[in-house]
């Protein structure tokens, strides 16, 4: 590892101090930024050495400890999750990013669980939950002689809590909800996302069990059980209705039987169309429950790579892979060695520097001690050592790699032991001796004896935000395009790959022109680029769904938790393409998969390179052109005009609002508005669908012929939570931005040429494009997901190690 150095912010990229500047660096009351990025690096160091302390060391040697983790940091060569980064040596001092509550199936259960969750989000954490011990829908409730809610309802008051509480002032809660395949709610929850904006603030899960997956080869009907009884649940009055055809699958009073192959190929049609549910291979994970003596894993944390038992938590750290190639193209396994021990002591200290949320939580993690160290920069290393991600090669590499890295943080967490003692667990767990715990029914230990520190040590944890502090590629994923472009206070700039482009410039066949296009078409498959390094800088939408996979179980199988990874599929991709990878990971012992098809989302607004055309389909059908009328018409006229067929000039008016920034896109004929469209604030919220009603009806009306002064009128002076005016444009609202756009563009812009003269008031707003729509596809990396980011208001939002996350301001939902 390299000595310690006096940081400085000129090791950070762009987007890095961006980053650290939004969500990491200390503010005071009024939000000014009172702290450097090296006086956070040192700050978090400090705070976790100086837990060494209390286990004898000297203060010279606390002080070269606190060196070498702030080296660590400020090198890029390893960062703990965001939550010890925001919070070491802070008042709050909670450092964990992931927990698991338990909920009873009582009422007392669930709203204690949801107070706990609310403590939790308020903190920075991040909750999971298994609604699987919660009674059925219409299920008896003897205390009040009514019927049960059911689990997904239960799960849309905690979403709402969640979306009323946010942490530190940056982001809302994430939350995993995991259902037992045998519930007999399944094909509810299964579905319970079809609508992409309801319950915003879960990712979801279905636990399923190896018995499951055999019935799902043979055919076989399996049983629904109720948790309240133990016993095979009966249809209700009502029967069990398929929840999207309505077919009637149970009738009333039968026992529920269901055939597997339909409710997997549910989970399957679900997950092609939305990307949930994923899958927990519940029995696989529980297999390697180290300490099955307290409980057995029924949830995981919101990403899905941390099974965790109730009130468990883990702390996340990764190192930069990406930091271990030499200038000779290979591995430095012995600085790699240097950087997992650091690391590993690192996240021990987490441990007993943490204030946890809960005294529960604090229980079980003195109990237990698990840490979850990960890698990222596995796509860096690969280019680097000039391996495609989609081989063999690499795939064993993984493997190795991960061997590696797991075997010296047991190493490290040895040494940690012999110091400071084993984990208090440890002699009932599968390391401890030779006891019923640590072995199979078959009569093979489960793992072999060794003296830890530490229950659990490796996990593979979304990278996020971290991976752009460490200026590296994320998680294990392949990099997601080469160059793009980023739009920053209304500047674009190109942003290109640092090894591409001096690969490019070594090679002799580097051009700004090459760069500009590789941003613009989202690939670098161009004449100029050689082939075998379009061989080697392979991006996630190159590799086939297959390689995602494998490379996940390659990793997995030294992994003590599981992968946070996205299976990545074509917009054309099939429900059966979908299948084959989840069948394919179950097969490969994967802990759980889960899937994204591009533009599967309904609020998807962008796919790579040649997304006009598609946008396009999406704002208009295609018709033959019509003429505009210029008077207001007669009812008997209120038919919406048809569509021209072929390019329509679109233009792009961005316009800042109490509620954030609006971007309103407005396609033409002949210069005359024909229909509109905008987008504000997140996703899936209430500003965003009335923003989206408002374009609707705006459309309707200017292909129905009312006149655009009329509209802008109606619209323009509506008030909202700004009175006053928001803005140097004094906007009021929504509605009063838009009325302001139609008003100074299509109404007083007009008038004014008429009158031979401009008035040249554009404000910077308009960004006049031969076509706006393919100009915001160039504005980022995202081009593939094109997600509405909540913070940057930009169509950016990336789905990435089965987490979403903006790569233009580093907004992460992780």
């Amino acid at each position: 590892m390299p000595q310690p150095i006096a940081a400085s912010s000129t090791r950070l990229t762009d987007i890095a101090q961006t980053v650290l500047r939004k969500r990491y660096l200390i503010k005071d009351e009024y939000g000014n930024i009172i702290e450097e990025p090296e006086t956070l690096f040192r700050r978090v160091a400090d705070t976790l050495a100086a837990v060494d302390a209390r286990y004898g060391v000297a203060d010279d040697e606390i002080a070269a400890v606190a060196d070498s983790f702030y080296t660590l940091m400020v090198e890029g060569c390893f960062e703990p999750n965001s939550p010890t980064l925001m919070n070491a040596g802070r008042p709050l001092g909670q450092l964990s990013a992931c927990f698991v509550l338990p909920i009873d199936d009582d009422l007392s259960s669930i709203y204690e669980t949801l107070k706990h969750q609310a403590l939790i989000h308020q903190s920075g954490g991040g909750t999971g939950f298994a609604f699987s011990r919660l009674r059925p829908r219409n299920d008896v409730v003897r205390s009040t002689m009514g019927v049960a809610s059911g689990p997904v309802s239960f799960m849309k008051v905690y979403d709402n809590s969640t979306e009323a509480i946010k942490q530190g002032g940056t982001r809302r809660g994430a939350n995993m909800g995991i259902l037992a395949v045998d519930h007999p709610d399944i094909l509810e929850f299964i579905t319970s996302k079809s609508d992409t904006t309801k319950i915003t603030n879960f990712n979801i899960s279905v636990a399923i069990t190896n018995a499951f997956m055999q019935a799902v080869q043979d055919d076989a009907e399996y049983d629904l059980i109720n948790p309240r009884t133990k016993r095979v649940q009966v249809a209700s009055r009502d029967g069990l209705k398929h929840p999207l055809t309505g077919e009637v699958l149970i009738p009333a009073g039968q026992p529920m039987r269901l055939r597997a192959r339909m409710v997997f190929d549910l989970i399957i049609q679900s997950a092609h169309a939305t990307g949930e549910p994923g899958l927990f291979f519940i029995d696989q994970a529980n297999e390697y429950n180290p300490v099955p003596q307290r409980g057995d894993y029924e949830a995981t944390n919101p990403c899905g790579e941390q099974p965790l038992l109730p009130y468990d938590v883990c702390n996340l750290g990764s190192i930069n892979l990406g930091k271990f190639v030499t200038e000779q193209g290979e591995i430095d396994w012995e600085s790699m060695r240097d950087v997992v021990h650091h690391s590993t002591h690192f996240l021990d200290n987490v441990i007993d520097a943490n204030h946890y949320p809960l005294p529960q939580i604090a229980e079980t993690s003195q109990r237990i001690r698990r840490i979850g160290l990960g890698v990222m920069g596995w796509a860096d290393m690969l280019v680097r050592l000039g391996i495609p991600y989609n081989s063999h090669q690499a795939v064993n590499l993984g493997r190795e790699v991960m061997r590696f890295v797991d075997e010296e943080a047991k190493v490290a967490s040895e040494q940690l032991a012999r110091q400071r003692g084993v984990f208090p667990e440890w002699e009932a767990s599968i390391w401890g001796p030779d006891n019923t715990c640590a072995r199979r029914p078959d009569g093979s230990r489960i793992r072999p004896e060794r003296r830890l520190r530490n229950c659990n040590l490796t996990t593979v944890a979304p990278t996020g935000t971290i991976s752009m502090i460490a200026g590296c590629s994320s998680g294990i994923e392949p990099h997601f395009a080469v160059a793009f472009w980023r739009y920053q206070a209304d500047t674009r700039m190109l942003d290109i790959n640092a090894d591409f482009i001096a690969l490019a410039r070594r090679q002799g066949w580097y051009s700004k022109e090459l760069m500009e296009r590789i941003a613009n078409t989202g690939h670098i498959h161009h004449s100029e680029t050689p082939k075998d390094v379009q061989r080697i800088w392979v991006t996630a939408h190159d590799i086939a769904p297959e390689w995602h996979v494998r490379m996940q179980a390659a990793f997995q199988e030294h992994t003590d938790s599981a992968i946070s990874k996205t299976i990545n599929f074509a917009h054309d991709a099939t429900p059966e393409d979908v299948c084959a990878a989840y069948e394919l990971a179950f097969s490969l012992k994967c802990k759980g998969i889960t899937v994204y098809r591009d533009g599967s989302r309904s609020n998807q607004v962008l796919s790579t390179g040649s997304a006009t055309n598609q946008v396009q389909a999406t704002v208009s059908d295609a018709a033959p052109a019509q003429t505009f009328q210029t008077e207001a018409p007669t009812p008997s006229k209120l038919s919406p005009r048809p569509i021209p067929l072929g390019p329509l000039t679109s233009r792009s008016y961005p316009l800042s609002t109490p509620h954030g920034k609006l971007r309103l896109f407005v396609t033409e004929v002949d210069r005359e508005p024909l229909e509109v469209f905008a987008i504000i604030g997140r996703a899936g919220s209430d500003v965003m669908a009335f923003t989206e009603a408002l374009g609707r009806l705006l459309s309707l009306g200017l292909r129905c012929g009312i006149p655009i002064n009329l509209l802008a009128e109606q619209l323009r002076g509506i008030g909202g939570s700004r009175s006053t005016g928001f803005g140097p444009d004094r906007v009021r609202s929504v509605p009063d931005a838009i009325g302001k756009i139609l008003q100074d563009y299509y109404v007083d812009e007009v008038t004014s040429q008429s009158n031979g003269y401009s008035n040249g008031n554009d404000n910077g707003h308009a960004a006049d494009h031969a076509d706006s729509y393919r100009d915001l596809a160039e504005h980022s990396e995202l081009i593939a997901s094109g997600e509405i980011c909540p913070e940057c208001q930009n169509a950016t939002l990336l789905n990435n190690e089965g987490c979403r996350k903006c790569y233009i301001c580093g907004y992460t939902e992780c």
